[in-house]
């Protein structure tokens, strides 16, 4: 019945219902999953082990390659099944049962997942669990909308859960680019070198005898909920556009640019989309992820091809591709995620990377991940991998948020996640402010007079006033450096009062 998608023979007596499959998990198991940014993932098995701990208690460590969609982190943390998470995750639910200590969550640079289990530092995959499009004669995997870590946990796990997704075409079939790095010591430098370059097999390669349950699904992936632009995101894509005319102009880049990447979200996709219709030709990317912007950019001619780990879209623009998926293979590779986020990879390259922060301080510091140094939102992700390593290395943000009660520059960061030696340009709707080269005390009243909505700029001459009488290579005034935070937990605004 399913020969078309279930090549090899002697797996088709594999066929069994999610629930079935659920039993093979046993408390303390660490399950690796597909998914990255909602697109991949499994559907079925997250929901009957969820179904499943809620008569018979379980409980696991769970590996994905980012987030997960169709509330399926949700199901599992509000039945218990989460003792452990990690890389990246999205779901309310989860960060809820995160912030409140009920399950530990484990915030991971997206390349260093699968090197990790790799090396043994992270104890081994127990069982896999991976969405497909398709299995082939030899018995290998042809994964759906991303790679993640897939390629790592099949194999590694004792076991691997196959979800067959009756609703992703067979064309996606030679999509992917399935590369394992060698193992170290002695390792051989990854032999990437353009963006459109393919290194390895079309599918992930597997012993069928580990192939443990076959089950099969009929959903799509959840859709991107990215907003679309608004005046404020339209704003902060003009001034990355200036900063990288300015960057042709002065011939550090030709009028192609150097590779793009940028983070998944409203802002990062709004930006992208605003080159659209830019001076900039011939482009390409080397991201984790593609937006509805990487696809419209394709449409429009500008970007010649794209390099990612997850294709995140939303209902209309992802219907547009498999009605297309022909014509677009031919632009578009999907690689796991330790070789689209790999350091050595986006160095050689000389990436172009788009980033969000939650917040940033006077001197380029930025926290991406928790609100008021404490609470966690979604994770570090990919950011850091890129932010390291790339050639230009951009964190945009609107300079407010709730109303304006909150500034998104302060004095001092409340948790850092890049450090102001990694961060190089900063934008907001008001301006971008070019920190390379500049030291602290030359960053700090640039970062005020361009990037700071207007209602706190008074507040931040006079903090970084009075800091630079106490003195210091990074002035601050320690006792006053958090105190916006603790303004906003005590009144809901980080406005001082008149």
């Amino acid at each position: 019945m399913y020969e078309d998608r279930i090549r090899h023979p002697g797996l088709l007596g594999k066929i069994m219902s999610a629930d079935e499959a659920a039993k093979l998990f046993h408390n303390g198991m660490r399950v690796g999953m597909s998914g990255f940014t909602r697109a991949g993932d499994a559907k079925a098995l997250p929901r009957a082990l969820a179904e499943r701990a809620m008569q018979d208690p379980l409980s696991l460590t769970l590996i994905t390659g980012a987030s997960l969609g169709n509330g399926s982190d949700g199901l599992m943390a509000e039945a218990g099944v989460l003792a452990r998470r990690m890389p990246f995750q999205v779901d309310p639910v989860l960060r809820g049962k995160i912030n409140n200590g009920e399950v530990m969550f484990i915030d991971q640079h997206l390349s260093e997942t699968a090197e990790q289990l790799r090396s043994g530092n992270l104890a081994a995959v127990d069982i896999a669990v991976i969405e497909a499009t398709a299995i082939t004669a030899a018995g290998a995997i042809i994964p759906t909308m991303s790679v993640g870590n897939s390629a790592a946990f099949a194999q590694q796990a004792t076991q691997v859960i196959i979800e067959i997704n009756l609703s992703t075409p067979l064309a996606l079939e030679g999509l992917h680019d399935i590369y394992i790095p060698q193992t170290l010591p002695g390792r051989e430098p990854i032999p990437l070198t353009r963006v459109d370059q393919r290194l390895g097999s079309t599918a992930i390669a597997i012993d069928p005898a580990r192939i443990a349950a076959i089950v099969i699904t009929d959903s799509p992936d959840s859709p991107s909920n990215a907003l679309p632009p608004d005046a404020e995101t339209q704003a902060i894509a003009g001034h990355v556009i200036a900063f990288l005319q300015g960057e042709v102009a002065a011939g550090r880049m030709g009028p192609e640019l150097l590779p793009l990447q940028a983070g998944i979200g409203t802002i990062a996709n709004a930006v992208l989309h605003g080159l659209i219709g830019s001076p900039f030709q011939n482009m390409t990317m080397y991201s984790e992820v593609l937006q509805d912007s990487a696809i419209e950019l394709l449409d429009s001619g500008q970007l010649a091809f794209a390099s990612a780990s997850s294709i995140t879209l939303s209902a209309a623009v992802h219907q547009k591709l498999m009605d297309n998926i022909d014509h677009y293979r031919a632009k578009i590779v999907l690689r796991p995620q330790e070789i689209s986020n790999h350091p050595e990879i986006v160095r050689r390259l000389g990436i172009i990377a788009l980033n969000t922060a939650l917040e940033f301080d006077i001197y380029g510091n930025v926290n991406s991940t928790h609100v008021c140094g404490t609470h966690m939102m979604n994770g570090i992700g990919g950011s850091g991998d890129f932010a390291r390593n790339g050639q230009v290395s951009m964190f945009v943000s609107k300079s407010a948020a709730k109303g304006g009660r909150i500034s998104s520059v302060v004095p001092m960061v409340s948790h850092v996640d890049h450090t102001e030696h990694d961060v190089d340009v900063l934008v907001t709707e008001w301006g971008f402010a070019d920190l390379r080269g500049l030291a602290p005390r030359e960053r700090a009243p640039l970062i005020i007079e361009r990037c700071t909505h207007p209602d706190y700029r008074a507040q931040l001459r006079a903090y970084y006033d009075a800091a630079c009488q106490r003195g210091g290579h990074t002035p601050h005034i320690l006792e006053q450096a958090l105190s916006w935070h603790t303004r906003y937990q005590e009144t809901q605004s980080m406005l001082a009062a008149q």
